[in-house]
């Protein structure tokens, strides 16, 4: 039994990743929400039940209906409290819904962005027609229509303009600890950029301010925060990520020392050779020519 769950996971990846799009129905408090690559791609999931959801530094306890917005760059978890689920979930890739040229940055979505409102309180009207346009892309998923993934965008930007006729639920809770949560958010999203799979996807956050902005936050707020609960600078911290990463590429990639330097964020190689050496007290080349 436990073999063929870890085949449809494997199987439900390799068919989002191909195609950059997946809807499917949520019932009885399925896990099959939480079986993707956040880091890839953003969702959209219309439920009726009873949860709590933590997304960034806020915390939301809904019940009833909700329509939720989930950017894989804003790292957030979701507590299922009622003991029955229902819905439905797509999960789309930006690419595929960028294909449409007239198609904006998902980021300066007001469901999407940092510091927007991801919840909306949906009543059973609204329900019922957005449950039709979650059925119509799952049926449409499986069509062999030529133009199926236009007519899913269509889908996807229908229920995102039902969405902005909304008001966005307010009905949110401080977290009990702002500073380890602000601390946790931080380490998530650092986490999130890694690993690093092709020289020409460089590092996109490589400083303090950087992930302070992706927080909408100060960043002297972020800096305390993670000093106070990890012992350690924000700086310190994206360091020692980066040089992990570093480690990694140089022994178990082709990849030469401009194209590693080039996939770390790094203007020129002369920079990534000097943070290198002074984390380690060697340089790129000798630590790869060691593992030969």
């Amino acid at each position: 039994m436990e073999t063929k769950i870890v085949r449809s996971v494997s199987e439900f990846n390799s068919e989002l990743r191909l195609q950059g799009f997946k809807a499917f129905q949520i019932e009885d408090d399925s896990n099959a929400t939480r079986v993707y690559s956040r880091k890839d791609f953003f969702k959209i999931c219309l439920t009726t039940g009873k949860s709590k959801i933590h997304y960034a530094d806020k915390s939301f306890e809904q019940e009833g209906t909700i329509l939720f917005f989930g950017n894989p760059h804003i790292p957030y978890s979701w507590e299922t409290i009622s003991t029955t689920y229902a819905g439905y979930t797509c999960l789309f890739s930006e690419d595929f819904l960028k294909q449409a040229d007239r198609a904006e940055s998902l980021q300066q979505s007001p469901f999407f962005k940092i510091g927007g409102t991801p919840v909306l309180k949906i009543t059973e009207d609204q329900r019922l027609f957005l449950n039709t346009l979650f059925e119509k892309m799952i049926e449409e998923q499986k069509s062999d229509y030529t133009f199926k993934d236009e007519l899913i965008r269509n889908y996807i930007n229908l229920i995102i303009h039902e969405a902005l006729k909304l008001q966005p639920s307010e009905v949110y809770t401080p977290t009990k600890n702002g500073t380890a949560r602000i601390a946790s958010v931080f380490l998530e999203l650092l986490e999130r950029q890694f690993p690093i799979e092709t020289p020409t996807s460089p590092l996109k956050m490589r400083t303090a301010q950087d992930y302070a902005q992706n927080l909408n936050i100060h960043v002297n707020y972020l800096n305390r925060a993670v000093k106070e609960i990890t012992g350690k600078s924000t700086t310190t911290l994206i360091s020692e990520r980066i040089l992990t990463e570093a480690k990694a590429l140089l022994q178990h990639t082709d990849w030469n020392i401009s194209e590693v330097a080039s996939a770390l964020g790094f203007e020129y190689p002369t920079y990534f050779n000097n943070f290198f050496k002074k984390l380690t007290g060697t340089n790129p080349k000798s630590l790869r020519e060691s593992e030969i």
